[in-house]
């Protein structure tokens, strides 16, 4: 039961940002689909004992990857997918509560959140930018063996 209230509070995450990013009508379903398959990757990893920075890496690199699938299939920016997809995955609960303590005065658990909150961060944008250098990488290699053939 818990996962599945997982995967609708994600979906409905992901689609209304989607909403709120003026994405079009018709690919709010895709981006539903995008952020709840990206969550669904962090809560595997993240229940079987791997670290929330490297889940996050990964579920975000999967999330771009699907991103740049769907943007192809579709024929829409990747940026629709991949920004709405990103949200579940955004550490807001943990930036708010490393604030909450800096106010309470209690310096060290601020301090480790707000720590733990910034490499999080950064791995979302770590993996969204390692999937595009491997997506410019495969593309970069399939025109460069188009135009040997053309010679």
């Amino acid at each position: 039961m818990v996962i599945l209230e997982h995967l609708m509070t994600s979906f409905i995450a992901a689609a209304a940002f989607g909403i709120i990013f003026n994405a079009p009508r018709q690919s709010l379903f895709k981006c539903g689909i995008v952020g709840m398959l990206g969550w669904i990757i962090y809560m595997i990893m993240y229940l079987n004992d791997m670290d929330a920075v490297l889940a996050t890496l990964l579920a975000s690199f999967v999330v771009a990857v699907i991103s740049q699938v769907f943007a192809k299939m579709y024929k829409t920016p990747v940026i629709i997918f991949s920004v709405a997809g990103i949200i579940p995955l955004v550490p807001g609960g943990l930036a708010y509560d490393a604030m909450r303590n800096f106010v309470q005065n209690d310096y060290n658990a601020a301090i480790n959140l707000a720590a733990k909150s910034f490499m999080i961060s950064g791995a979302i944008a770590i993996g969204l930018i390692f999937s595009e250098v491997i997506n410019q990488i495969i593309r970069n290699a399939r025109l460069n063996a188009g135009a040997r053939r053309m010679r």
